[in-house]
């Protein structure tokens, strides 16, 4: 899995530094607080320190990544109560693009949307997660798209980038690809319907058992009395 695997090195772009960062602090490899520094970044990656920049101005962008003006980059803290209100958005986005989908989608559309869908079953099978996590993300951007709104569109991707890590991470999870297969087929059954109520209902529940799926890698704050902590945590 993406956070147990080597750091890429000769040729990395900055959008695979990005993710490979991403995916450390989702899964605790880089805990809260901890220092990122740019030289040892660029080593290991083996680039220079301007993509590291911009690799940690765009993780700044997502709230994973605090950096402060002399004091350098430093690993955030990202609470279950941070990561539920990203959260919150990005069902109720989700929603009004499944609903749309349900009712502005071409029949071209719906097909490739079906067809594709039945096959990810066979990854299912496989246990092929980081296949499955490409076939996720193409399956909702075929929904953001079947929206038809450009404006809406632009927002849901925004807003699916910066919890793209924890989306990602929530595959690493026992049996979470078979259940979000049943959760994409509630959403596509709706759409080949043309029933927008129920497929936005299906989208909205399914953004929803991922943020509680993903809850499990947010982080403590140790700002926080511990009493409080542990009730963010039940």
């Amino acid at each position: 899995m993406s956070g147990k695997r080597s750091l890429i090195r000769s040729g990395t772009t900055v959008d695979q530094m990005v993710r490979a960062i991403g995916d450390r602090i989702v899964t605790g490899f880089l805990r809260p607080g901890e220092k990122l520094d740019e030289a040892s970044l660029a080593a290991r990656f083996d680039v220079s320190r301007t993509p590291v920049r911009e690799a940690l101005g765009r993780l700044s962008a997502m709230g994973l990544v605090e950096r402060r003006p002399n004091r350098g980059a430093t690993v955030a803290v990202v609470t279950q109560e941070h990561l539920a209100s990203m959260f919150e958005s990005m069902a109720e986005l989700e929603a009004i693009c499944a609903r749309f989908s349900a009712e502005r989608m071409t029949a071209g559309e719906r097909r490739a949307l079906e067809i594709e869908h039945q096959a990810s079953a066979r990854l299912v099978q496989l246990a092929a997660e980081e296949d499955y996590e490409y076939f996720n993300t193409e399956f909702h951007t075929r929904l953001y798209r079947g929206a038809h709104s450009k404006h809406i569109y632009e927002l849901t991707v925004m807003t699916r980038s910066r919890l793209a890590p924890f989306r990602r991470a929530q595959f690493m999870l026992p049996g979470r690809l078979a259940k979000s297969w049943q959760e994409h087929d509630v959403i596509v059954t709706a759409i080949m319907r043309g029933d927008s109520a129920a497929a936005g209902k299906a989208a909205k529940d399914h953004v929803s058992i991922v943020s509680e799926a993903s809850a499990v890698f947010a982080a403590v704050d140790p700002r926080k009395p511990a009493t409080e902590a542990i009730g963010m945590s039940s």
